[in-house]
């Protein structure tokens, strides 16, 4: 692809214009990224890389290069690449704060307060330096609570702290161990302070969080699909409130586990979801945890229809992202944050496996083939979970239930028979093999 244009290509390997329900046997893709997602690539059947400025199909690019190239890029019809234009709006930590608040907002002034407090699932955020004089306020009706600051454009833990004292705040500003550079570049990097959830569940005495994904594939109209495998991610030390300065103790990601004392990559810190799920279940029982995978839908509905109306939809676009939800004793979901680009590269093989088929199934979904109908309610570990509007599930009987008992076509943890599901779903072009 040139930086000003991409074209059909008309050579050997053809991408024609196809005649309905007739698939593609040839898709040149272009990849910036050398993990995971790579290697699905160079399995997939038919598949070509190409390479520097070549035309190519199909992009999977990291978010600099989207900078950089999507506003001086033509594409055609058939072209997809794997962000939005203004991905940001739900993936930097300032800008998702934002726009919860305001569809909270709208919603107490459409529909009520009991409908505005479905969006209560964050905690309460500041923008630091812009909402000082707001987070102070709030710091002094609440002494003695436990915040956590957090670069707004930065992942892996870093440049997070905790702090009690509003002193904290100035002293690590003015931190003489850090160069002038990096000082100079602390005074115009934005942060946001929030509340520490300070009463996690603990298992085994360990914090953990969720990492969950989600793939949107319109924003106009709102079309998204939930992957039933992901997994939990444990803090490396016991949890403990008397030391806020221990990363270890405090922090669940990748680049934190790596570097703890203990951390044991055979064992690992992580759980498949659908192994925390039957934990909870047989500790709480099936009803509560029925309501809890329930509120953590919501979250899900309700952070993307908060970006629905200022994220530039574009039928070339989709996006796979990684939400970060903490759950509180109470087990009560909290939303930490939204990933445009979650972590492909793997820890372990079992998290190999897991991202492979994500990934498989991912593009399974925006069909480069032209394989799926468009009506499909699952396609291999993934479900359809609103489209422009709920999704129930195929085996409720709408005869019997009446609309609220229906159930969301949502299974988070459940079994994901996605091999069988695929072989049925998916027809293998004239002379291809199925995979």
């Amino acid at each position: 692809m040139s930086k000003s244009k991409t074209s059909g290509y008309k050579g050997p390997c053809g991408y024609q214009k196809r005649k309905e329900g007739e698939g593609r046997n040839c898709v040149r893709y272009k990849c910036g990224l050398t993990n995971t997602i790579q290697d699905v690539l160079r399995h997939r059947p038919g598949w070509v890389e190409v390479k520097d400025d070549a035309e190519w199909d199909f992009n999977w690019c990291d978010v600099g290069w989207l900078r950089e190239n999507f506003d001086h890029s033509y594409m055609e019809e058939h072209v997809r690449i794997c962000h939005f234009r203004n991905h940001y709006e739900l993936t930097r930590k300032n800008l998702m704060v934002k726009n919860l608040k305001r569809h909270r907002k709208a919603l107490e002034r459409e529909a009520g307060r009991l409908e505005a407090a479905k969006c209560d699932f964050f905690p309460r955020t500041f923008e630091l330096p812009s909402e000082y004089h707001l987070f102070v306020e709030e710091f002094k009706r609440n002494p003695g609570s436990t915040w956590i600051m957090k670069p707004v454009a930065r992942s892996q833990g870093k440049g997070i702290f905790l702090f009690r004292k509003l002193k904290d705040i100035m002293d690590w500003k003015k931190d003489g161990t850090r160069s002038e550079e990096q000082r100079d570049e602390t005074q115009v990097e934005s942060y946001v302070a929030q509340r520490y959830i300070e009463n996690p569940y603990l298992i085994n005495g360990r914090k953990f969080d969720l990492r969950v994904y989600v793939l949107v594939t319109s924003y106009n109209p709102l079309k998204a699909w939930l992957y039933r495998d992901g997994f939990a991610r444990f803090s490396s030390t016991r949890y403990s409130l008397s030391s806020i300065d221990d990363q270890y103790i405090h922090l669940t990601n990748v680049a934190v586990q790596k570097t703890a004392p203990d951390y044991d990559p055979e064992k690992g810190c992580k759980w498949q979801i659908r192994q925390l799920r039957r934990y909870l279940t047989a500790k709480h029982g099936s009803e509560t945890v029925e309501t809890l995978f329930k509120d953590i839908d919501n979250i899900f509905v309700r952070s993307l229809q908060s970006v629905q109306k200022v994220i530039i939809n574009d039928k070339h676009c989709f996006e796979l992202y990684g939400y970060d939800i903490l759950l509180d004793q109470d087990l009560k979901p909290w939303l930490i944050e939204v990933n445009a680009s979650p972590s492909l590269t793997a820890s372990s093989q079992e998290d190999y496996d897991l991202k492979f088929r994500l990934l498989e199934d991912t593009l399974h979904i925006v069909d480069m083939e032209g394989r799926l109908t468009g009506k499909e309610k699952r396609v291999g570990g993934f479900d359809l979970m609103w489209n422009d509007g709920p999704v129930c599930r195929e085996d409720v009987n709408l005869e019997t239930l009446g609309s609220s008992s229906l159930k969301a076509n949502t299974h988070l943890g459940c079994v994901n028979d996605r091999e069988k599901q695929l072989c049925q779903l998916l027809k293998p072009f004239s002379g291809q093999k199925k995979t």
